[in-house]
């Protein structure tokens, strides 16, 4: 894994756990946070998250929702948010 998907991967756990398990993030939320942070256009970190997003959920430290529900995180599609296990 390099340093910019390990600021990803920090950026969309660090964001979700600040949420909760009862709420979700937008994708989009950690791509304009690291993007702010390098100077660079978030449009182009969204395929990124995504990946970092799948690899955590394979890992199980991340939950992939559409439309609310958990989604397989090796095939989905469309709009979809994060949120972190609850750890009752």
């Amino acid at each position: 894994m390099t340093q910019p998907d390990s600021d990803l991967q920090d950026a969309i756990l660090s964001l979700a756990q600040a949420r909760g398990p009862d709420k979700s993030i937008c994708p989009s939320e950690a791509a304009k946070q690291v993007g702010a942070a390098r100077g660079t256009d978030w449009h182009s970190l969204m395929q990124p998250v995504r990946r970092a997003a799948v690899r955590l959920a394979m890992d199980g430290r991340l939950i992939i929702l559409r439309k609310g529900k958990p989604v397989d995180p090796a095939d989905f599609r469309g709009v979809y948010r994060l949120t972190v296990p609850r750890q009752d």
